[in-house]
């Protein structure tokens, strides 16, 4: 326990484990972005993988959920207490000429961990908690059949229908600040990763004078993959490009859901 105590303490410890945080985020994020391009595809299929990534059983979903949130949390934490300790560390004379000499990208890497803080906040209640006022995609959106290989799927005589996905995703950024917020999230989150990619190899003592610059690049490429992968889909519906597959559907659901809360209302009110 006393060697835990003192490698969390250790400012190479929490290195390592910002680092191994930071790598595991870097992985979620390339399959995240890479889920939500299925939308390119087809309804169906982002439909689909909507509905396999649900069916896991729920202690392996919430086990993933914890786990992320858990590893954010230690990646929050290693990255605070190793700032103040570098403030604590450096003259003021220093630090103003330090932060001179400090790349765009390296110096935002607090401000701009703070806006994704918030933004992931945000997105959970979107998208996931879908319980946002004006975006509760439950009472907007009716479910539809599940489609695998061209074909609806049946359970029994009965078809499978699953929640539509992507027209919650084209309800969601069809609402303009909504779309512009998650395009200004993803382009920090760009630069966060243009450069935390890139230092995470150097904390892990993997980056030599050699592999510096391809490091960098490599960095530098993968943030700009990531920032167009996720930002094309709120452009794509902004342009007209992404559309929804069931409008008529979700008109007459959302229909169905104001009278219902009319009725309710008059039946409160007698």
């Amino acid at each position: 326990m006393c060697s835990l105590c003192s490698f969390l303490k250790s400012t190479i410890g929490r290195k390592i484990l910002m680092a191994l945080s930071g790598l595991a985020l870097v992985l979620f994020i390339l399959g995240h972005v890479l889920g939500n391009l299925q939308i390119y595809l087809g309804a169906h299929f982002i439909n689909e993988y909507a509905y396999h990534l649900h069916s896991l059983p729920a202690v392996v979903m919430w086990g993933v959920r914890l786990s992320l949130l858990g590893i954010i949390g230690v990646h929050i934490w290693a990255a605070v207490s190793l700032t103040l300790d570098n403030r604590r560390a450096r003259p003021e004379a220093y630090d103003a000429k330090a932060n001179v000499q400090k790349s765009f990208a390296s110096g935002a890497m607090r401000w701009s961990g703070v806006v994704l803080g918030l933004f992931i906040i945000f997105h959970i209640f979107h998208f996931t908690v879908r319980n946002v006022p004006g975006s509760e995609y439950e009472d907007q959106i009716a479910d539809v059949a599940l489609v695998k290989h061209g074909h609806d799927v049946y359970n029994g005589a009965d078809k499978v229908m699953v929640f539509n996905v992507n027209d919650m995703m084209v309800a969601g950024f069809q609402v303009w600040w909504v779309s512009a917020f998650y395009i200004v999230a993803m382009a920090l989150l760009s630069i966060h990763l243009s450069h935390g990619v890139s230092s995470m190899f150097q904390s892990m003592g993997l980056r030599n004078q050699l592999w510096r610059k391809r490091l960098d690049r490599f960095a530098v490429a993968y943030a700009v993959v990531v920032f167009l992968g996720f930002a094309s889909i709120p452009a794509g519906v902004l342009a007209g490009v992404l559309t929804q597959s069931n409008p008529e559907g979700n008109a007459v659901k959302a229909s169905v859901e104001v009278v219902s809360e009319v009725i309710v209302e008059e039946i409160i009110q007698k």
